[in-house]
C-alpha cells in the first residue's frame, strides 16, 4: 500500500518534503488521500488569489441569494468556482507581468510569482465557500419585511447578518486542540476537496475519451447554460412534469397522487437542474449509502405515512391540502397571521381567540415530528454505534501527551499558529455589537440582551459535542428545534426575538464548525493558519455584504416578492424557504410551542416522535448484534433515514423523485460500472451544471423577466394539477375547489 501511495503522489506539485516524514496517519482514508509533503516556498497570498478569491466570493454570494427567493432555490456550490478558476489561474500565470513593485522594501510584491499553485487555489476555494454558504439571517429580513410587513432597517439587518455569521469564529479557537489537531478528528468531507485539488493540479493522463477535466467543465457549462433557456423561460413545464394529472385534471384524487409540487408526486419528474439540485444539493455528490437511506425515508413518508394520515383524517387532515407548508384556520382557509398581531408586534390574545388556533396540514405536522425524531435518533445512533470510539478519541484529544497528527506536526514546524486573542477579540467585538443591536433596535429585533447571551451559551456548549460527531462521522444534528423550543417558552409571543435567538444559537455553532473544518482543510493542504484565518474572515464579511445588498435590491426590484396571493401563477419568486421560516416564527414565536405542541396545543401527540427517534436506532443496533452476518443492516442509518425529508416543505415531491433518479444513476451505476469516467468527470459535471444554470437564470431575469416579458402558452401554464391543493372534507369551501 505504501508503494501505491508513493506512486500516486509522484506527480503532485507538493513533492518537496525536507523533513522526510514517514509516519502513518491514524485514519486510513486520510493516509490514502492526503499527501504528507509541504513546500513552504510555494506561492500562497498572491495578487491572483485576491482577484480570483474575491470575484468567486462575490459571484457565488450574488447568485445564491438571487436563487434564494426562487421556487427552486438552486445552491451553486463552491465546486463550480473551484474548477472554473483553474484555467483562469494558469492564464494569469502566463500573461501577468513578473515585475517586482516596491523592490527592496517590506511592501515589495509581484503580480506574478510563478506557476499557479495549489495553495493559491485552496485559498480561492475558501473564499468561494464563504459565498456558497447561505447567510441564514437573510430569512429574518424576509420574514419581517415581506411577510409580517413590519419595519426592519438596513443597518440592524446588516449587523444581525454579520454577527450571526462571524460570532462562531470567536470560540472556534478554544476548540482547535480538541477538534483540529488530533488525527482522530479527520473531518471526512474535507477529503472530497483534497481529492479534487489533487486531480486538478497533478499531471493529467490522457483518457480514452480524449477530453481533459477543464475542457469537460467548459462543455458542460455551455450546454447547461444553453439548455436552461427552455425550463427557465421558453418551456417552464419542464421544471415539473406531472403527467398523471393530465389523465384527469379535475379529479382531486388524481391531482393529489400525481402533482409533483402539491401532492405525492407519483410519476412526476423534472428536466431542470435547478429542480433536481435545489434542496438536496447535487445528486452527483451523494454516495450510494446515503442515497439509499434518503430513498427509504422519502418512500415511507410520502407513500405510507402521508396517505394513511390523510385518508384516516388524522388532525382533520382532509380539511387542509394533502401537502402544504402554510398555516390555516379550522375551516380550511389560509390563516391571516397579521390579523392576530398587536401594535407592539406581539400576539393579540383577543384577535387570536376570535380567529381560532393555528392549524397545519397533517403533512407539515408530521415533518415537524420527524425533526424531533431526527434529533434524538442522532444522539442515540452516535452513542450506540460510535460511543466507544468517540470516548477513546475524545480522551486522546484532551490528553496533554496526545499523539499528534502527522499533518499537524508539519504545520507546527513550518508555520505560526493563530494567537488565541485573535479569536477572543472577534468574540468580544461581536458580543458588544449584539448588545448594541438588542438595546438600540429593541423594537425591531425584540431580542433582549440576556437572550443573546443564552443563545451563545447554547452554541458554545454544543459546539464541541456536535463537533466531535461531525469530525468523525460527518453527521451534525441541528440546534434549530432546541433553540426554538427554549426561547418559545422563555420569551413567548415575540416572533422576531424567536428567529433571532434561533439564528444566534444555531448558525453561530454551524459557522464555528465550518471554520474548524476549514482549519483542518488548511492542515491537510499545508496552508499557513494565519492566512487561512484571514481568508475565512474576509470571505465571510464580503459574502454578508453581497447577500444583504442583493436581498435588499431584489425586495425593491420585484413587485410582491414572496406574496403568492398577488404574484402571477407562473412566477418563480415564491420564496418557499422563506415561507417555511416565516411559518416557523409564527408557530414557535408568535403563537408559541405551548399552544401548538404543549398542553394547550392540538399537536401535543407529535412529541411522541422524540421517543420514536430514540427507539429506531436502538432496534437497528440490536439487529446488528442478533444478525452479525447481515452486513447490510449496519448500513441502515436512522438519523439520515428519518431526517431525509426534513426539508419538506419547502422541498416538494418532484425535487426528491428527480434527485433520487440522478443520484442512483451516478452514485451507483456509473460509479460501479464506469468507475474511471466517474472518477474523472463526476464532480466536474456537477460544477458545470451549477454554473451554467446559474448564469443563464440571472441573464434571463436581467434581460426579460425583470421587464415582465413573458411567453403565454401551454408550455408555461404550470404542471396542470389545478385541484391538487383542494381539501376533501365535507362542507369545506375554498376558492377554486369543489365542495363535497
Amino acid at each position: 500500500m505504501r508503494d501505491n501511495i508513493t506512486e500516486m503522489r509522484s506527480d503532485s506539485e507538493s513533492d518537496y518534503d525536507p523533513y522526510g516524514d514517514d509516519e502513518m496517519s491514524i485514519v486510513p482514508q486520510v493516509e490514502l488521500t492526503v499527501p504528507k509533503t509541504d513546500d513552504p516556498t510555494s506561492p500562497t497570498v498572491t495578487f491572483r488569489m485576491w482577484v480570483l478569491g474575491i470575484t468567486a466570493c462575490v459571484l457565488l454570494s450574488f447568485l445564491n441569494q438571487f436563487f434564494w427567493y426562487r421556487t427552486n432555490p438552486l445552491t451553486i456550490s463552491s465546486v463550480s468556482a473551484q474548477i472554473a478558476v483553474v484555467p483562469v489561474g494558469h492564464l494569469m500565470a502566463r500573461v501577468l507581468p513578473t515585475r517586482i513593485f516596491f523592490e527592496g522594501t517590506r511592501w515589495s510584491f509581484t503580480m506574478n510569482p510563478g506557476p499557479f499553485s495549489t495553495k493559491e487555489h485552496v485559498l480561492i476555494t475558501v473564499f468561494a465557500n464563504s459565498g456558497s454558504g447561505a447567510v441564514y439571517a437573510s430569512h429574518i429580513l424576509s420574514a419581517v419585511k415581506l411577510y409580517y410587513k413590519r419595519r426592519l432597517d438596513f443597518i440592524p439587518a446588516l449587523l444581525v447578518m454579520i454577527t450571526t455569521q462571524v460570532l462562531g469564529f470567536g470560540w472556534a479557537g478554544l476548540y482547535r486542540k480538541h477538534l483540529v489537531e488530533p488525527g482522530e478528528m479527520w473531518w471526512p468531507s474535507n477529503l472530497v476537496q483534497v481529492s479534487l485539488f489533487r486531480a486538478l493540479h497533478e499531471k493529467e493522463k490522457r483518457s480514452e475519451w480524449g477530453v481533459t477535466r477543464n475542457q469537460f467543465f467548459v462543455i458542460t457549462l455551455i450546454t447547461s447554460f444553453s439548455y436552461y433557456l427552455l425550463p427557465g423561460y421558453l418551456f417552464t413545464l419542464l421544471t415539473t412534469v406531472s403527467w398523471l394529472c393530465w389523465i384527469s385534471p379535475k379529479s382531486i384524487l388524481v391531482n393529489q397522487l400525481g402533482s409533483g409540487s402539491a401532492g405525492l408526486g407519483i410519476g412526476s419528474f423534472g428536466l431542470d437542474w435547478s429542480t433536481i439540485a435545489s434542496y438536496l444539493g447535487s445528486p452527483l455528490a451523494s454516495p450510494f449509502f446515503a442515497t439509499a437511506n434518503i430513498a427509504v425515508g422519502y418512500f415511507i413518508l410520502m407513500y405510507v405515512i402521508t396517505p394513511l394520515c390523510y385518508y384516516l383524517d388524522f388532525f382533520n387532515a382532509k380539511t387542509f391540502p394533502i401537502y402544504s407548508g402554510k398555516l390555516f384556520v379550522a375551516n380550511g382557509q389560509e390563516y391571516n397571521v397579521r390579523s392576530i398581531i398587536n401594535d407592539e408586534f406581539r400576539l393579540d390574545h383577543k384577535a387570536y381567540a376570535e380567529t381560532g388556533p393555528v392549524h397545519m396540514s397533517t403533512f407539515f405536522a408530521v415533518t415537524y415530528g420527524l425533526g424531533f425524531a431526527t434529533l434524538t435518533a442522532s444522539v442515540v445512533h452516535v452513542f450506540l454505534f460510535y460511543g466507544k470510539d468517540l470516548w477513546n478519541q475524545t480522551r486522546g484529544a484532551l490528553r496533554k501527551d496526545k499523539k499528534m497528527d502527522i499533518h499537524t506536526k508539519i504545520m507546527k514546524r513550518n508555520y505560526k499558529e493563530v494567537p488565541l486573542w485573535w479569536f477572543l477579540s472577534i468574540f468580544a467585538v461581536n458580543i458588544a455589537v449584539i448588545v448594541f443591536i438588542c438595546v438600540y433596535y429593541e423594537k425591531q429585533i425584540q431580542l433582549p440582551w440576556w437572550g443573546a447571551f443564552l443563545a451563545c451559551l447554547i452554541a458554545i456548549f454544543f459546539t464541541p459535542l456536535v463537533g466531535v460527531i461531525m469530525a468523525t462521522t460527518n453527521q451534525a444534528p441541528g440546534l434549530n428545534i432546541i433553540t426554538e423550543y427554549i426561547i418559545g417558552y422563555a420569551y413567548p409571543e415575540r416572533p422576531v426575538a424567536n428567529i433571532c435567538f434561533k439564528t444566534y444559537g444555531y448558525i453561530s455553532m454551524s459557522q464555528s464548525l465550518t471554520f474548524l473544518a476549514d482549519l483542518k482543510l488548511g492542515s491537510y493542504m499545508k496552508i499557513p493558519p494565519r492566512t487561512m484565518f484571514m481568508a475565512q474572515v474576509v470571505g465571510t464579511l464580503v459574502a454578508v455584504f453581497v447577500y444583504a445588498l442583493t436581498a435588499w435590491w431584489l425586495m425593491a426590484e420585484i413587485p410582491n416578492l414572496c406574496d403568492t396571493s398577488l404574484l402571477p401563477p407562473e412566477s418563480q419568486w415564491t420564496c418557499p424557504t422563506d415561507r417555511v421560516f416565516f411559518d416557523a416564527s409564527v408557530i414557535w414565536g408568535l403563537v408559541g410551542p405551548r399552544r401548538m405542541f404543549g398542553d394547550l396545543g392540538e399537536y401535543s401527540n407529535i412529541n411522541w416522535f422524540f421517543l420514536g427517534g430514540a427507539i429506531a436506532p436502538t432496534l437497528v443496533y440490536l439487529a446488528t448484534r442478533v444478525f452479525p452476518k447481515k452486513k447490510w443492516i449496519s448500513s441502515i442509518h436512522m438519523p439520515v433515514l428519518i431526517g431525509a425529508t426534513a426539508i419538506m416543505p419547502p422541498a416538494t415531491a418532484v425535487n426528491f423523485t428527480s434527485w433520487l433518479v440522478m443520484a442512483f444513476v451516478f452514485g451507483h451505476f456509473l460509479f460501479k460500472y464506469k468507475t474511471e469516467w466517474w472518477q474523472r468527470y463526476n464532480y466536474v459535471l456537477s460544477g458545470g451544471m451549477d454554473a451554467g444554470t446559474g448564469f443563464m437564470s440571472v441573464l434571463l431575469f436581467l434581460a426579460l423577466q425583470r421587464s415582465d416579458i413573458m411567453l403565454d402558452w401551454w408550455g408555461n401554464s404550470g404542471e396542470g394539477c389545478p385541484v391538487a391543493k383542494c381539501p376533501t372534507a365535507k362542507g369545506v369551501v375554498v376558492h377554486g375547489c369543489p365542495v363535497f
